[in-house]
């Protein structure tokens, strides 16, 4: 018997056994309420309130310029339109690097003004005292491993990761370092489709993928993406499911040209 199908809320125990149980995970972001509500009514399990709202909400190059104000803005707006999904919320660039006290302190405001029910955090060993901390409080922590956005100046490039073997065994290694922490779930992004399968394989909580293949647990892709509202972003993983993109210029075309023309509105358009 599915196990997300019967349940009212997913948790991260829900999460858990839906892993046990061989189900996959769907997860997308959403950022604002009127996104949320729908995919929380299309059924998704979880959303993410990505630092991803730097890019597709903001405008910005990168995920590093978003603040933590702007990042509990979001999340509590997706809250309000959610009964069903887990929210996961991500702490945003220099919330929490280098400094567990912050870290804790971030966490909690982003659960008291939001109401959401968790928060991830990108890194491994050089972010375990941070995550062990949050956790004392009782917060819920997804970790997030492989390409991590927040560090694109380290890297350089969005290229993939981990495709040496010392990277991926220092991978694999963070992983099992995340879980044995307590983390509930991980992100892995970007990285081999075997390395990803092999990780999944070796951890007993949910992992899941972006860009990291059909061997996870579970996969999630931003929702701006995938329905085609970012055309000029065109990964190998991203699947376009839409091309709203054209779909709401061409409405906006006719629009304006009804409003020019004198059609809109017309006579039953108005009191």
């Amino acid at each position: 018997m599915s196990v997300h199908k019967n349940v009212k809320r997913i948790t991260t125990h829900v999460l858990q056994e839906m892993k046990s149980n061989g189900e996959r995970i769907s997860m997308l972001t959403g950022y604002d309420y009127s996104m949320a509500r729908i995919l929380d009514s299309a059924g998704v399990d979880i959303i993410l309130v990505g630092d991803s709202a730097s890019n597709v909400m903001a405008g910005h190059e990168t995920t590093l310029p978003i603040t933590l104000n702007e990042m509990i803005y979001h999340a509590a707006s997706v809250v309000r339109a959610v009964e069903r999904a887990l929210i996961v919320v991500d702490l945003p660039f220099g919330s929490y690097q280098g400094n567990s006290k912050e870290a804790l302190t971030s966490a909690i405001r982003i659960m008291k003004e939001t109401g959401g029910h968790s928060v991830k955090l990108e890194g491994g060993k050089e972010v375990l005292e941070s995550i062990q901390r949050i956790l004392t409080a009782g917060i819920p922590v997804m970790g997030h491993l492989g390409l991590t956005p927040q560090s694109i100046y380290k890297f350089g490039t969005y290229t993939v990761r981990a495709k040496e073997e010392e990277e991926a065994e220092r991978l694999i290694e963070d992983a099992k370092l995340l879980e044995d922490a307590g983390c509930f779930a991980l992100i892995l992004e970007k990285i081999p489709a075997a390395l990803g399968a092999r990780v999944a394989k070796e951890l007993s909580i949910p992992v899941i993928g972006i860009g990291a293949g059909n061997g996870v647990d579970g996969q999630v892709l931003v929702s701006h993406d995938m329905l085609g509202i970012n055309n000029e972003f065109n990964p190998r993983f991203l699947r376009k499911y839409h091309n709203l993109y054209d779909e709401m210029f061409n409405s906006f075309q006719k629009y304006i040209k009804d409003v020019r023309s004198g059609d809109f509105p017309n006579e039953d358009e108005q009191y």
